[in-house]
């Protein structure tokens, strides 16, 4: 089975604003040059999914309206970009030190700025991983964020759960309407 990861384009906010639960809308430009490129590459009958976010949902419609051989990806919130809680919507470099430091100390179970810790994050996606491999569907496609994109690859790879700290997560996730595609 292969399962396609495909990132939403790039937000409009301002460069290095937080915004992983927020539904903010993506850039209807890139979302369209993202759709053309995605478009020609996913194959036919791909079984999709989609998060419940806006944005990624905007990619999943110009994906859709170039591809009518496509069914309707179902929503699964699973698929939701991590929840940063209070720090949604501002700046990162305006985070305090000390927050950073409480998160990278307890990587996996400290919930960031109040909101979702990084292992529920890795716990939801691994559920959906999950439920994806009792399909019967040689190509699977998720339409998603950097976060759960990163959280897929590190399951993927049958790394240790819970995650033991920072140094062992993905670095490299797909730029805003880029992706990657795994082998399962």
């Amino acid at each position: 089975m292969r399962l396609w990861l495909l990132r939403h384009a790039r937000v409009q906010l301002p460069e290095g604003t937080c915004y992983g639960a927020s539904d903010v809308p993506a850039d209807p430009g890139l979302t369209e040059a993202a759709a053309d490129h995605w478009a020609g590459r996913l194959p036919g009958g791909v079984t999709w999914r989609v998060s419940g976010l806006g944005r990624a949902q905007q990619l999943a419609r110009a994906i859709r309206n170039r591809r009518n051989d496509l069914s309707e990806p179902r929503v699964d919130v699973r698929l939701n970009e991590m929840d940063f809680g209070r720090w949604e919507m501002r700046p990162w470099d305006a985070v305090d030190r000390s927050d950073f430091d409480a998160w990278m100390a307890s990587f996996a179970h400290h919930r960031f700025g109040g909101g979702e810790s990084t292992q529920m994050l890795l716990d939801r996606v691994a559920a959906a991983l999950s439920d994806m491999r009792t399909l019967a569907a040689a190509d699977v496609a998720w339409v998603t964020h950097a976060g759960v994109i990163r959280a897929a690859s590190y399951i993927a790879r049958g790394a240790d759960m819970p995650i033991p700290g920072a140094a062992q997560w993905p670095r490299q996730g797909p730029e805003p309407g880029g992706g990657i595609c795994l082998d399962l």
